[in-house]
């Protein structure tokens, strides 16, 4: 195949089936205890260096073109109790992964794997668990956590959720602090320098993006913000915990640390008084995104983590898990900072008029377009229509139009449609040419800045390429239709 091999040897076996809780679902109990793992010390539990001696940054955030070693990291997890079905490889690949960057691994398999099959086990040792990093530190970080609750309640109803990333990227950065004292130094190792999602751009960044996409990763940004400025207020947060103020208000360390808690986590329902958590399984964060997933990772009570074959999997194929909605990219190109290339519909953009999508109580993933025939979502016609009849008779068709998107009744619905066609495409033209235009120009404008200062560009121009492609498509079907 010409991919590098395993430098480091390492025991595959042949894992059985066991019951697993999938992410959001209700965990039961698992048999996990029949892998036998090793029985280690949990590697949370050697902060008391002294702080001095554990501030050698071995992983070194300037060189973000520094190799992943994440053969290291297989050895290390191995020790630690991790098992793979027989055949299953990891690799990194210096080919584009369509995020603009070079930088990522992969999994995938040399033996046929069987819907049901275990494929990675990864044993709580070393598993990143939010709910025993709150239990760890909660006391210390009392007051962080009030802050990103008012924070997040402002823009958003996820505090819970938010509460548990936090205790990721606060873990995270204690680990890094240690440096090569810590246990999970060799998966530190094995992790990207860079990132490109909304977290790590910049405002020029967000200037080159259509409203939607501008708005999904201004957000990201804005999210870590109220992490690093909830950490940095939270008085005596050095005396609780082991970090030095050097790594709190480096904003580079700080960055990289949430983007690992954001980008590798999944969540998994507890059913005790800690609910969803968030965890970490190093080697499972290995798994790359399909909108056709042939895994799922799921954690039992033990708070093990397991890699399930969700289909049977002939060799030869990369191991894939889904990371979003199939239907709408530009989420993960936010929060992930890649552009999925099997993407088979694209958000129809249409934010100005969010307020009338919030009134007939559809969603984005609804209001579609098709990357390949153009084919415009029905709900797109509705929004528009309805728009239209608002300005033009708010009490009497508007409302009509609107009790019967309430009620479902695709008579009335097709009537209002046959009737204002014409002005309903005339709308729909005028938009998709306007996004048009503004994603080719946008383009042209991401493309002036330098990659070394800006080097989320490759990504960006993907994403605005992938709209302009769209939209040309969906333009020449409405010219069709009149």
């Amino acid at each position: 195949t010409g991919r590098p091999k395993a430098v480091h040897p390492h025991r595959t076996i042949v894992l059985p089936a066991i019951a697993i809780v999938w992410s959001l679902s209700l965990a039961l109990p698992s048999p996990a205890s029949a892998f036998c793992p090793p029985v280690v010390v949990r590697p949370s539990t050697r902060h008391q260096l002294h702080r001095q001696q554990s501030i050698n940054m071995a992983v070194d955030l300037s060189d973000v073109h520094s190799p992943r070693d994440v053969y290291s990291m297989e050895g290390w997890a191995t020790q630690y109790g991790m098992q793979k079905a027989d055949g299953v490889e990891l690799y990194p690949t210096d080919d584009d992964n369509g995020s603009g960057g070079s930088d990522y691994s992969f999994m995938t398999t040399t033996s046929p794997i069987a819907v049901g099959q275990t494929i990675v086990f990864v044993p709580s040792n070393i598993v990143i668990n939010s709910a025993t990093i709150r239990q760890e530190y909660g006391g210390a970080l009392q007051q962080a956590e009030e802050a990103i609750m008012n924070s997040v309640s402002k823009v958003s109803q996820g505090g819970d959720n938010e509460i548990s990333l936090f205790y990721l990227f606060i873990k995270i950065l204690l680990e890094y602090e240690l440096g090569q004292n810590s246990p999970y130094h060799p998966w530190l190792q094995s992790l990207p320098r860079q990132f490109y999602n909304g977290v790590s751009m910049t405002r020029a960044c967000f200037n080159c993006l259509p409203p939607y996409a501008g708005w999904l990763t201004s957000n990201e940004r804005l999210a870590y913000s109220h992490f690093a400025r909830a950490l940095r207020n939270t008085r005596d947060v050095t005396f609780y915990l082991p970090l030095s103020e050097e790594t709190m208000y480096n904003d580079d360390v700080l960055k990289w640390a949430y983007n690992v808690a954001l980008t590798r986590h999944v969540e998994s329902w507890q059913s005790n008084e800690e609910g969803y958590v968030k965890v970490i399984g190093p080697m499972a964060d290995m798994i790359n995104h399909s909108s056709e997933p042939n895994c799922k990772i799921g954690v039992d009570y033990e708070g093990n983590v397991n890699v399930i074959a969700s289909c049977d999997i002939s060799p030869g194929s990369p191991l894939t898990m889904s990371l979003g909605d199939p239907t709408n990219p530009t989420p993960i190109f936010a929060q992930y900072g890649f552009l999925p290339r099997d993407c088979a519909t694209i958000f129809c953009k249409a934010m100005h008029l969010e307020k009338r999508i919030q009134e007939l109580g559809y969603g984005f993933s609804e209001l579609l377009f098709s990357t390949e025939t153009g084919e415009i979502a029905p709900k797109v016609w509705d929004v528009f229509l309805y728009d239209l009849l608002l300005k033009s008779d708010p009490t009497g068709a508007a409302q009509h139009f609107y009790m019967a998107c309430m009620n479902d009744d695709e008579v009335i619905k097709e009537q209002y449609h046959g009737e204002y066609f014409a002005y309903t495409l005339d709308a729909l033209k005028t938009h998709v040419y306007s996004i048009m235009s503004d994603a080719e120009n946008l383009t042209m404008k991401a493309q002036t800045y330098d990659l070394n200062t800006h080097p989320r560009v490759p990504v960006i121009v993907a994403h605005n390429q992938l709209v302009s492609q769209t939209f040309a498509i969906t333009a020449a079907l409405l010219e069709q239709m009149g």
